[in-house]
């Protein structure tokens, strides 16, 4: 095994590419993985359990590394776990998950296909694949995988899986059903490879034994050369794990979109971008690098800034990366509206959330219920905290009476008020 090859020059445009945007963190042989890329294009895979009805920025490290690897030519192959979901992966995780329906993960499924066509080309010389574990797990016999896989795998090793003795070190239960998820992600490496040549699986590096584990169980079966590769975890330099917020989870489903998606798993592109904004001064670098596909000397040239000047580089990053989830029109009025609200402009506004309100109820409305029909507070408790907090906005005025009253001249001339909290999250409402 390598970890962290960096540093290290490669001859392969792909794992050129992995190394020096920061992917790397641990390869299961660098040097014969870098000579069979340089040969021909690689075909790789990642799977993605089916958990929820939408991906957060924490898929996002995966999904551009799928990415990379199309952009070198290779294959991307996106292995949705309709069937390892039914489980639930014990990794990283310090209790189990609990246990799906299989209509729950038939809607997860459908909400999480559409991600990947912003991100992928699924057609073209090289299209990337997507497909359904369940097309093989659901079929297995219980006594056919004891017999044909079970046998290749010891209870010595397993338990010494870093997801295993965390479990029993914590004196934290893992049921028998979680112990046999590596077994399965195992089988789907053997799976791949043997229906589409498949010899890379990429993850995240809390995957790092189950890979391992595929890669034994492929060459054992299948006689055949295959590589494991993961990526570091990534956290925020205030140690914040990525795609987590006060706020919750920075979903890439958008509210406006093909697949009806619950508030709960949704963003809007204007919060999209305004997640990447808002990153600090000293991730800007590393995240232009991870999820942007700008040129590594553009990315240099922008890191060189400094002071205000550095905020520049934050909205090339944010327009980049909206780029890809919304398109070029999405992340262009995000940054506009962005521009307004900063400004206190009032033109743009309607780019903001709004909520609509019956004109007549205008005076009745106090600037705590403001905050909770715009959305931005989940009650008038939260809302109030907000004021003693000086945090919570009318038309960029900080609201210093919680029960005072909207009235007419809060509105400009398009019948908008805007309310915020803090500077960062905005909404507006509509009076007609």
């Amino acid at each position: 095994m390598n970890t962290m090859g960096a540093n290290k020059q490669f001859q392969s445009k792909l794992m050129q590419m992995l190394s020096e945007r920061g992917f790397l963190y641990q390869c299961t042989d660098e040097t014969a993985l870098d000579e069979q890329a340089h040969k021909a294009p690689i075909c790789g895979y990642i799977g993605f359990d089916c958990t929820a009805p939408n991906l957060h920025v924490g898929s996002l490290v995966q999904i551009m590394m799928l990415r990379i690897i199309q952009k070198c030519g290779g294959q991307p192959i996106v292995l949705l776990g309709g069937g390892t979901t039914k489980i639930g992966d014990p990794s990283d995780k310090d209790k189990s998950r609990p246990i799906l329906t299989p209509e729950e993960i038939e809607r997860n499924k459908a909400g999480i296909k559409q991600v990947f066509e912003s991100f992928l080309d699924f057609e073209g010389e090289n299209p990337a694949i997507l497909i359904d574990n369940a097309q093989w797990l659901d079929g297995l016999g219980y006594i056919d995988v004891l017999r044909t896989i079970g046998k290749h795998f010891t209870v010595n090793r397993m338990v010494q899986m870093d997801t295993v003795r965390r479990r029993l070190e914590n004196e934290q239960p893992m049921t028998f059903l979680e112990f046999n998820y590596p077994i399965l992600q195992a089988y789907d490496f053997y799976e791949l490879n043997k229906r589409y040549k498949c010899t890379l699986q990429c993850g995240g590096s809390d995957q790092w034994g189950n890979i391992v584990n595929g890669i034994d169980l492929t060459r054992r079966l299948n006689n055949a050369e295959v590589y494991g590769f993961t990526s570091p975890l990534i956290t925020t330099s205030s140690g914040v794990k990525m795609g987590k917020t006060a706020q919750g989870a920075v979903w890439l489903g958008a509210k406006e979109t093909r697949f009806e998606l619950t508030e709960a798993y949704s963003l809007s592109a204007y919060e999209y971008w305004q997640f990447w904004r808002s990153c600090e001064d000293t991730d800007t670098g590393r995240f232009l690098r991870l999820f942007t596909d700008l040129e590594i000397v553009e990315i240099e040239k922008l890191e060189s800034l400094s002071g205000a000047a550095a905020n520049e580089a934050k909205i090339v990053l944010a327009n980049a990366a909206t780029n890809l989830l919304h398109g070029a029109k999405k992340a262009r009025e995000a940054e506009q509206t962005a521009f307004a609200a900063f400004t206190n402009q009032n033109t743009g506004l309607e780019g903001l959330d709004m909520t609509v309100f019956a004109k007549a109820d205008l005076d009745m409305l106090s600037f705590t219920d403001a905050g909770v029909l715009s959305g931005l507070c989940t009650s008038k408790g939260e809302a109030r905290r907000h004021v003693k907090q000086g945090a919570l906005r009318i038309n960029d005025e900080i609201v210093l009476d919680s029960e005072q009253k909207l009235n007419q001249t809060y509105l400009n001339a398009e019948g908008l008020v805007k309310v915020s909290i803090g500077k960062k999250r905005h909404a507006v409402l509509k009076a007609e």
